[in-house]
């Protein structure tokens, strides 16, 4: 089981397809409170933060918050069966500069789940309706694992407002064939066969360095196996599906990386599909590097949208 966790892991990560904690109803190890009274709500309107709800094109209703103001706007998103909390720890040192948001994409958090086609084409609307609602003129999107590759899928529907795109533990697949059906078919039957079980095991066993915080792993893999399967195993597949080399070549803005060393990154591969691709290699982290280091992280983070930011101004 363990050899077989293995395998999987280094496709998703690979796909950057991680199983990541959250679902609808569940948060974030250590995620913020929620908006208490309304008084408190009527300040942060006044401020113009807090939640928002607007429209994906086929009318299923995606909540996102507000925090901080700035330009550029620097819009999150989060990772397969997670929700906008897995952020929270990014919020504080983002927002002193920028406008921060962060959404949950459709069948995640309190967004709608009235949607049958669970495609990345899909969440990539979701990330676009959106920016559509926020009035800043330049957008820098933020997405790790498969929220990196709805991210891409997100900037030609967006357009010229997004000056760049951070990836998070993502696009290790780019460049390398496409799997087969068959391997498709292969790696998403354990989960369609016993979703929590086998999402909890390949959380602590694959997703993790040794050493880390047992606690995390346990929140981690724990809020990961609450999500709903009837979303999170049609979104694995269409991850594993998603045809990138056809993506990249619409893809014009610069692409920062910050990925773990829980497997190998080949930069040099993925510059020759995707030529403004920068890599930096957070070490002794793993897939959830932006909870398990957080100020290391948040230093990358910041360092990469201000290189975005200062590109776009020349």
């Amino acid at each position: 089981m363990v050899y077989r966790s293995a395998l999987l892991a280094a496709v998703l990560l690979a796909a950057g397809c991680g199983a990541h904690g959250g679902g609808s109803g569940s948060s974030a190890p250590s995620a913020p409170a929620a908006a208490g009274a309304s008084g408190a709500a009527a300040a942060d309107t006044a401020l113009g933060e807090g939640p928002r709800i607007t429209l994906s094109p086929d009318n299923v209703h995606i909540e996102y918050r507000v925090y901080g103001h700035g330009d550029p706007a620097v819009l999150l998103v989060h990772g397969w069966a997670c929700d906008e909390n897995y952020w929270h720890a990014q919020l504080d040192a983002l927002k002193a500069h920028y406008t921060v948001v962060t959404l949950n994409l459709a069948g995640h958090g309190a967004s709608g789940g009235n949607r049958s086609d669970w495609s990345m084409a899909n969440y990539a609307q979701d990330v676009a309706a959106v920016a559509r609602a926020i009035p800043n003129p330049q957008l820098v999107l933020v997405g790790h694992s498969m929220g990196a590759a709805v991210a891409l899928a997100a900037t030609p529907l967006i357009g010229d407002r997004v000056i760049g795109v951070v990836a998070v533990e993502a696009l290790r697949s780019v460049g390398q064939p496409p799997l087969t059906v068959r391997d498709i078919d292969r790696r998403v039957a354990p989960f369609s066969a016993d979703f929590v079980g086998t999402t909890r095991n390949f959380v602590a066993t694959s997703l993790f360095e040794p050493g880390a915080d047992p606690a995390l792993v346990q929140k981690v893999a724990y809020n990961m196996s609450l999500h709903s399967p009837a979303v999170a195993v049609p979104s694995m597949r269409a991850l594993l599906q998603m045809d990138l080399a056809g993506l990249l070549p619409a893809i014009h803005v610069p692409v920062y990386a910050i990925n773990s060393d829980l497997l190998p990154t080949d930069a040099a591969r993925i510059r020759r599909s995707l030529p403004d691709f920068h890599l930096d290699v957070l070490d002794h982290t793993g897939h959830f590097l932006m909870l398990e280091a957080p100020e290391r992280f948040n230093a990358l983070l910041l360092q990469d949208i201000q290189a975005i930011t200062q590109r776009a101004a020349h």
